[in-house]
């Protein structure tokens, strides 16, 4: 498994930044390369994405996820991938937004992307063009507060 982690500086509460994060339907005006994003259900998402040329589907399922804290996800079906995405404040109107992603790059198209650091930069223009997205509205556009752990819902909002 290979792993990409970048951090980022957001200007709005913590509230605001996790709330638009969840709101996964929203990830492809912001995320390079995905065409969509379906949720399923509270824990089960489906993703279609440009990966090294290559138009992927896969679902995906919440593992953890704490308001204001963390989302974290496992693939269950399709590409391998999981990670977590961490919310944390930086005085009281901006957010620190950390996301680790673990991915298995497969075939040579993808092992020479990685090796030349591609999903780092693109995780970075995700991130910055989320920034970019929320900074720009001055508010989020939903939010679920709900929690889950050990992939399962434990309360909804």
């Amino acid at each position: 498994m290979a792993t990409a982690s970048r951090s980022i500086t957001v200007r709005a509460p913590p509230r605001s930044v996790y709330n638009q994060w969840t709101q996964f339907e929203h990830f492809s005006q912001f995320m390079e390369g995905v065409r969509s994003v379906q949720q399923l259900d509270d824990t089960t998402l489906r993703w279609t994405a440009q990966v090294a040329g290559k138009e992927l589907s896969w679902t995906s399922r919440i593992t953890e996820q704490v308001p204001d804290q963390v989302i974290a996800w496992q693939s269950t079906l399709g590409k391998l991938n999981h990670g977590r995405v961490l919310f944390s404040p930086n005085g009281a109107d901006q957010t620190t937004i950390t996301a680790v992603i673990e991915y298995d790059p497969e075939g040579i198209v993808e092992n020479v992307a990685d090796a030349l650091g591609f999903v780092e930069r693109r995780l970075e223009g995700d991130l910055e063009r989320f920034r970019n997205f929320i900074e720009r509205l001055g508010h989020e556009t939903g939010g679920w507060r709900g929690e889950v752990h050990a992939g399962k819902e434990t309360s909804g909002a």
